[in-house]
């Protein structure tokens, strides 16, 4: 079907929405995967006590999440590619949903940051013992990736004694190579420091989903009102002679001229 300006934005907006998200689902769903099903992991959640420990609990949530998020762009490149408008509201109730769940996380992250603070030291160490314990590669990238963003250094910041100072980011200056934040200690203080921009990166988040979300209901709309339209095919007659009726019963009457319709606007279902 024909869709106008707005309409093909609208798409467009949503293909490029779902790559992004596609790319994320399957980062965090893979990552979620090998920390759950790894030879040096899985013997974690087959302890009862440790079921409740923030590292289970986080690589639960980023299998959720990759699932969700794929579901989701599914859904939102099939309607917006095949123009199914089917496909569009179910994928307008899972960003909905997902919209309303970031606002609401970003909101309770910011109101009880000290608590999800030493749950994030919490995690990070659960990852800092296992990589001490089998040097599972996908742990050490995920160390090296938490170490260079915050600029620390393990547990104890000292890059001569650290177990793991090969996962530490390079040191600023001549002191550094001595002495560092120690990572623990500094995720409570950054994510206490910055709670506000921890709260805006989840409403940043949201605000995109209700973005898509908005792209999504103009696009079902622009495609229903294309669908309901009437179609028009317009006949012509390029000749334009007359057709004389010679057959009258009275000579002296003067003969009857049809002259043949030019043009026709036919609806087409």
């Amino acid at each position: 079907m024909v869709l106008d300006g707005c309409g093909l934005v609208c798409k467009y907006i949503l293909f490029i929405f779902n790559l992004i998200f596609a790319v994320l689902g399957f980062v965090f769903l893979g990552l979620g995967l090998w920390l759950r099903f790894s030879d040096g992991t899985r013997g974690i959640f087959k302890v009862e006590a440790l079921n409740s420990s923030a590292f289970v609990a986080a690589v639960t949530v980023l299998i959720v999440l990759g699932l969700v998020m794929l579901i989701m762009v599914s859904f939102g490149d099939y309607g917006a590619c095949s123009e199914k408008k089917c496909a569009l509201q179910v994928f307008s109730i899972i960003v909905s949903i997902m919209a309303g769940a970031e606002i609401a996380v970003g909101i309770l992250a910011y109101s009880n940051r000290t608590w999800v603070g030493l749950k994030l030291v919490e995690f990070y160490t659960s990852m800092y013992t296992l990589y001490l314990s089998n040097a599972d590669p996908v742990i050490g990238v995920t160390l090296t990736f938490i170490h260079k963003t915050l600029h620390c250094c393990g547990v104890t910041g000292i890059p001569l004694i650290e177990l793991t100072q090969h996962t530490c980011p390079a040191p600023d200056g001549f002191f550094e190579r001595f002495s560092m934040s120690n990572c623990p200690g500094l995720i409570v203080d950054v994510f206490d420091r910055k709670a506000q921009l921890v709260m805006g990166v989840f409403l940043g988040i949201g605000a995109l989903l209700i973005i898509a979300l908005i792209c999504s209901t103009t696009l079902s709309k622009k495609m229903r009102q294309s669908a309901s339209s009437p179609q028009y095919l317009i006949l012509t007659q390029p000749q334009t002679s007359q057709f004389v009726s010679t057959s009258y019963p009275n000579p002296d009457n003067d003969p009857v001229v049809f002259t043949p319709l030019t043009m026709a606007n036919i609806p087409i279902a």
